[in-house]
């Protein structure tokens, strides 16, 4: 199994909420702090479109998805990060590709209050881009 250094995986149900909100923000703070590591987003039963109430929440943030489309993990994706971590969702046989998995299973639900969710997940990211294992 090959990892690639400094790759984070977010994975969420539908792939249209907390895990790309948790991909965005990664990837902006790493931006920020001068680091190459950085996020993808998926979902294990993925949406059709990112719902307009995490759009709209992610532009007042200054994010624009609204080209990006929910998508599956595949095992690739698994395999070529160096952490998976999950919202309250199972990878099932995808979860024994992982390097390392966590979960993130308590973030608040997007659907009811977007700016609790989306500080609880940003405050995880903040934490996460401390590790070791992202930083080079």
């Amino acid at each position: 199994m090959v990892t690639q250094q400094g790759k984070v995986l977010f994975v969420c149900l539908h792939g249209s909420a907390k895990s790309l909100i948790a991909a965005e923000y990664f990837n902006r703070l790493a931006s920020a702090r001068g680091l190459a590591a950085r996020a993808t987003s998926a979902g294990t039963e993925p949406d059709d479109v990112i719902p307009p109430r995490v759009a709209q929440g992610l532009r007042a943030d200054g994010i624009d998805v609204g080209e990006r489309r929910p998508r599956r993990p595949t095992p690739a994706d698994v395999e070529a990060t160096a952490i998976v971590v999950t919202f309250a969702c199972d990878l099932g046989e995808l979860a024994a590709r992982a390097p390392r998995l966590e979960r993130w299973d308590d973030v608040p639900a997007v659907s009811e209050d977007f700016t609790r969710a989306r500080d609880a997940i940003v405050a995880r990211v903040a934490a996460l881009l401390e590790d070791p294992a992202l930083a080079r």
